[in-house]
């Protein structure tokens, strides 16, 4: 089965992150130890030169990207998410930070995203493009929605290089990660999941190649953290 066109995925991800949303952000911030923090900090960095005034964040979850992105001051941000109990969880928390007026949750597929042509100066996603149920089609739906000269970044995990510490880290991911995640969220399944989304995902050049393929160009990235996680940034 193509790695990237994976059917039935998406109904299964749906539920999936529901169930779990109530103690989404908890688990993301402790079994993290706080770097996904750091690595949307340096998401809104990438933004901050082309000074976007709308912008699509895909995969929104509870907002936690959109919620950094309004940093820049756009006019508008548009969170877009599957799952419905993750973006209610989203709506609390910024209607608590205040920026409401400023961040909007809609609740609908990456594969087929309810805006038009060219509508928004930058589009992102944060640890959502390894959850497409088809690769291609979210891309080529991202592309879509961007302006001509927007800038789109994606921020994933990867699979570190460095032979000690990518032993320690595959350790944590099979056994620590999932043991935590089951006993605060009560679902063995996401986070088996996601250990497993993770290796199964093709990243650097060939994720680069995915988004050359959708209609980007200039496609670039960043390793982030010893090999966590890698930021990939491109134009239209």
């Amino acid at each position: 089965m193509d790695q990237y066109n994976t059917p039935g995925k998406k109904l299964k991800v749906e539920q999936m992150f529901n169930d779990i949303a109530p103690k989404y952000d908890l688990l993301n911030h402790v079994l993290s130890a706080g770097i996904d923090i750091r690595w949307r900090i340096k998401v809104r960095k990438l933004l901050k030169p082309i000074h976007p005034q709308s912008i699509l964040d895909v995969a929104t979850g509870t907002g936690d990207l959109a919620i950094e992105l309004s940093k820049l001051q756009p006019k508008k941000i548009v969170g877009l998410d599957i799952a419905a109990q993750m973006l209610e969880v989203g709506k609390l928390k910024i209607k608590k930070a205040g920026l409401d007026q400023v961040i909007e949750m809609v609740h609908a597929d990456s594969a087929e995203i309810p805006f038009s042509d060219n509508h928004f100066d930058a589009v992102t996603v944060a640890f959502g493009v390894r959850n497409f149920e088809n690769l291609q089609n979210g891309l080529k739906e991202m592309c879509r929605v961007l302006k001509p000269k927007g800038r789109v970044v994606v921020l994933e995990f990867s699979k570190p290089n460095q032979f000690l510490f990518k032993q320690m880290y595959q350790f944590y991911f099979k056994f620590i990660l999932p043991t935590i995640g089951k006993a605060v969220s009560k679902n063995k399944e996401a986070y088996t999941y996601l250990p497993d989304s993770v290796q199964k995902f093709a990243e650097g050049r060939a994720f680069l190649d995915q988004m050359k393929m959708a209609g980007f160009v200039d496609e670039r990235q960043m390793r982030l953290t010893m090999g966590i996680a890698t930021i990939y940034w491109a134009s239209k």
